[in-house]
Parts: structure tokens; sequence; C-alpha cells
């Protein structure tokens, strides 16, 4: 653990001079006065985190939940066999094997840490109001550590997070085809292209209405909705995938956002095409989480909606007119992420996480894998 914990303190004080430059788009003309002081600690700052993040996640060995799963699907994509992966991960994995003349397959882990982390810190760095805020939450709520936990997926939620810029500004293939891309490593990105759709309209009392019934639906028609989902998901059926649950850490936590949202919506979210992405994420999350808890795996169809807390709540807690409340706030915002870090690692060596112990290829081998056991 004291790899973490000092990986953590290193990117969270690296964060802390991050600034980012406020555009004064009323100016007509705009003159390049070339990098700035600022620009240059940004650069060498964000470079530094990247580096350090990366450096942990590439050196890991037998670290995370699907690694030496991932072990055995890399062996049988080379050897041409039938695996239950995407055809980018297979086409990625057989690539480097090819390349290398040998079974590499910590290159392989290298590449997607590579990316997993490029999209995450080019979302946070674009799309943020307040990137070291973001960066804190994106480090002490879990996303990085489950990133090494849960490759693919977490892959393909980087990209689904940096799509939302594309949603944004209304480019709907732009979009699309980044999602489509994503899907190529984890199908479940999918689930993107109706949710951000909702998210972004302009929400009528009607839609409320009608969303409020499909909410109470889910009460009566689980079975019918249960198997629309094994239809679009055939690999679920008859499995352990199949059975449900929910969060009690995920449902406080998006009511605890929803009531501060709506305390400044007024202010900041009517109106605003970009906060109100955020708010129906947050909400329809909600709702996921309360009345969906039947669905298989709503854990991965939430996150593609709480990822985006990391931009929402900072830019609400930094519109907070009144300066002894938003200190307040950022201070319980930070003591909140803190405890939920603080519980996370606290069951980080449980199966479905288990990335502790920390190991390295540098000192440590890696077990035998099934094929290599034959048994």
């Amino acid at each position: 653990m004291a790899v973490y914990l000092i990986l953590t303190l290193l990117v969270l004080t690296l964060a802390l001079p991050v600034r980012k430059k406020q555009v004064n788009n009323k100016r007509l003309l705009a003159v390049y006065q070339g990098m700035t002081r600022q620009d240059a600690v940004n650069m060498i700052a964000i470079l530094m985190i990247f580096t350090a993040l990366f450096a942990v996640s590439a050196l890991r060995l037998n670290v995370g939940n699907d690694y030496a799963k991932y072990v055995e699907f890399m062996h049988l994509v080379f050897s041409h066999a039938y695996v239950p992966t995407e055809a980018g991960f297979n086409a990625v994995t057989y690539v480097i094997y090819y390349l290398c003349g040998f079974e590499n397959y910590i290159l392989v882990f290298a590449v997607f840490a590579f990316f997993t982390i490029f999209f995450f810190m080019k979302a946070l760095w674009q799309q943020s109001e307040h990137f070291t805020y973001s960066f804190m939450m994106f480090m002490l709520l879990g996303y990085y550590f489950q990133s090494i936990s849960t490759v693919r997926y977490y892959l393909a939620l980087g990209i689904a997070l940096y799509s939302v810029k594309f949603v944004l500004k209304g480019d709907w293939p732009g979009f699309i085809l980044l999602i489509l891309l994503g899907a190529l490593f984890h199908k479940s990105i999918l689930v993107v292209l109706p949710l951000y759709f909702l998210a972004s309209l302009p929400w009528k009392k009607w839609m409320m209405l009608l969303g409020g019934a499909f909410c109470l639906s889910c009460l009566f028609l689980q079975d019918l909705y249960l198997k629309i989902v094994v239809f679009l998901y055939p690999s679920y059926k008859d499995t352990e995938y199949l059975t449900g649950g929910t969060s009690i850490v995920n449902i406080v936590r998006c009511t605890a956002i929803l009531l501060f949202s709506l305390y400044m919506y007024r202010d900041c979210i009517k109106g605003n095409r970009t906060y109100s992405f955020y708010f129906w994420c947050n909400n329809m999350a909600l709702a996921l989480y309360l009345f969906g808890s039947f669905l298989p795996i709503i854990s991965r169809i939430g996150y593609y909606l709480t990822v985006t807390h990391i931009l929402f709540v900072p830019a609400l807690i930094f519109k907070v007119k009144d300066d002894k409340k938003r200190q307040f706030i950022i201070l319980a915002g930070i003591v909140a992420c803190l405890l939920y870090f603080a519980m996370y690692m606290r069951g980080a060596a449980n199966d479905g996480v288990r990335i502790l112990p920390y190991q390295t290829f540098l000192f440590h081998e890696m077990p035998m894998t099934l094929s290599e056991r034959g048994y």
C-alpha cells in the first residue's frame, strides 16, 4: 500500500500549482504572446503526473482483478483460439505479440495503461473548470486504481468521459465514432449512446413524468427487462453476471450531489447546457441505483454516468458566491473523498479489486496460468 499512498501524495502535490488559463472570449482579436511561466508549470506538472501514474501501472505484475485472466486470454488470442474479449483488444494483443516475437503481456498492459491515463488526463485538462480539484477526485474516488484492476472497462470509461466534449458541442458524428472505437475494447460503452443523448436534452415536465413512470415500471416488469438485457448481451445468460445489486455508497453520493445541485440550480445549472448535462447524468445514475438494482453489472452502467461527477462537482463548488460557504464545501468535499479513499484501500486486497499487494516484474515472477498448468 505504501506505493499507492506515496504515488497519491506525489501526484496530488504536483497538481496543486496547475492553473488553467482563463480565455477572454470578449476579445475580437487574440494575439499569441508565447508560452507563459504558468504554461510551463502546467506542462511540466502534468507530464510528471502522467509519468508517475503510467510507471506504477506499467511496471505492475499480476496486480489487479483481471491480470492473470487477461494473460490467459492473450495467450489464446495469439494461439488463434476463441476468446470472449472484443476485437480491438484481440488485435492490439496479437500485433504486439507478433512484433515482439514472444508473448509480451507486460507491454500489452503498458499500452492499455498509457491510453487509459491519456484519455482521463486529457478529459480532465480540457473539460474541467478546476483541474486540481477534479484530479483530486479522480485519484481519491479510485478511478485510477480501478483502472489497474479492470483494464478494458476503464479504457472505455476514459473514452466515455472524453467523449462528453463532443456531446456538449453537438458533434454527434464525432461522439458516435469515438464510442464505436471504445466498443472495440469493451462493448458496455455502447450504453452511453442513449444515456448521454438523454442527458443532453432540455428536459420538460412530461419527460420527467415519463421517466418517473419508467422507473416505477422497474418494480413490476423486472423479468421483462432482464429478458431484453439478455437479448442485447447474450453472454450474460446463465452466468453469475446476471445477478444484480446496488451500492449504498453510490446512492448517498448521487443524493448529496443532487441536493447540492438543486441548491445551485438557479445560479448555475438553469440555462447552462454543460451543467444541465452533468445534472441529468447524476439524476439518471441515482434512478438507476434506486430502481435498477436487478440489472446485471449495474455498477458498470452507473459509472458511465457518475464519472461526470469529477467535472460537475468542482464546477459547482467554485461557483458558490459566499466565501465562507465555498471554503466549507471545498473542505467537506475533500474530507468525503478521503473517507472514500480510505474505505476503498481497506478492501483493495479483496477479490474483485486485488490491487494489493503491489508487485512489479522488476522483482517478481508471474505465476503459471491455466494453459501453462494444464488444469
